[in-house]
């Protein structure tokens, strides 16, 4: 049977706007959001996502380990700012079971071996879309149940930043580097946040503006939203991405882009060196190679390789 053209319904790419995307300038700037635009990080990690992930996986007897294995996790180490899925895997599989006092304890960490398999699936999107595609087509009673107890997860976080995150400012620095670089380059936000939370925060401080495309999880991972945005666009070394993690370099590093690092902990100081100095050097071709090591040298020396208790 033949649908009339009326009646058909049309699949929208999410990232359209991205492929879409037509530059004003030569040069462009992709800006991280949680915890580089905005001190977002530590609230969102410790009041949302902690509380859940302790709740939901049934780590109450070792709640304290649970929580120094979330800081380190997505915190204070090279998975700073990974996926959620990812980062919780990390936490139940390798972390939380080598923490001491889960040891002393002698308590058994909750296993998920279809969540972990779908997590570690190169071709499964990380999202709660993704999970929830994921159950549609799972076959075993006992995958359909893991999968939908980790999207249950992923909801309450995502309901508990929607009512917690709130009022949090860019930090210092930020704003007027963003107009500093809206003179002079194209600027898009480049984000793992799910869509409706990153436009929230952009536009409730007025900084959306200087943006040409805000784009987050739905409109797939980092490296795709630089790929659809600058890939044919730009001449060598005139894309570069601001990032506050190790995925933000790797992202950069996957499209050829050059990388500037927020550093954990220093963030108004790197922000302030960014307006002050490195979109200087980088749109006037002094930014690739001695500069950026040096920056990203020192960026990899504030995320250890070890957790505490390890070292």
């Amino acid at each position: 049977m033949t649908i009339p053209e009326d009646r058909q319904v049309i699949a929208v790419d999410p990232a359209q706007a991205l492929r879409d995307f037509e530059p004003k300038h030569k040069f462009f700037v992709g800006v991280d959001s949680d915890g580089c635009a905005f001190d977002t990080m530590g609230i969102k990690q410790r009041e949302c996502f902690c509380p859940w992930l302790i709740a939901c996986f049934g780590l109450q007897p070792v709640a304290q380990a649970a929580r120094e294995c979330k800081d380190f996790a997505d915190l204070f180490s090279k998975t700073r700012g990974g996926n959620r899925h990812k980062t919780t895997r990390r936490i139940l599989s390798e972390l939380l079971p080598n923490h001491p006092m889960t040891r002393a304890r002698n308590f058994t960490v909750p296993q998920y071996r279809y969540y972990f398999a779908w997590v570690d699936d190169p071709d499964s999107l990380l999202s709660n879309d993704g999970l929830q595609k994921a159950i549609n087509e799972a076959s075993d009673p006992e995958a359909k149940k893991e999968l939908t107890h980790a999207l249950a997860w992923s909801e309450k976080v995502n309901e508990a930043i929607s009512q917690i995150v709130k009022d949090l400012p860019p930090f210092p620095y930020v704003r007027q580097s963003l107009e500093k670089i809206q003179q002079s380059a194209d600027v898009i936000v480049i984000s793992g946040t799910p869509d409706e939370a990153l436009r929230r925060e952009w536009q409730e401080h007025d900084i959306a503006k200087y943006a040409q495309v805000i784009a987050g999880q739905e409109m797939g991972k980092k490296a795709q939203h630089i790929e659809y945005a600058t890939k044919g666009r730009y001449e060598k070394n005139h894309v570069l991405m601001i990032g506050d993690a190790p995925g933000d370099m790797k992202a950069a590093k996957a499209n050829d882009a050059l990388f500037y690092p927020i550093n954990p902990g220093d963030e108004v100081e790197s922000w302030k060196r960014f307006g002050d100095e490195a979109f200087d050097k980088f749109i006037t071709g002094q930014y690739a190679g001695e500069y950026e090591e040096k920056v990203i040298a020192e960026f990899d020396a504030y995320l250890p390789e070890l957790p505490p208790w390890e070292r």
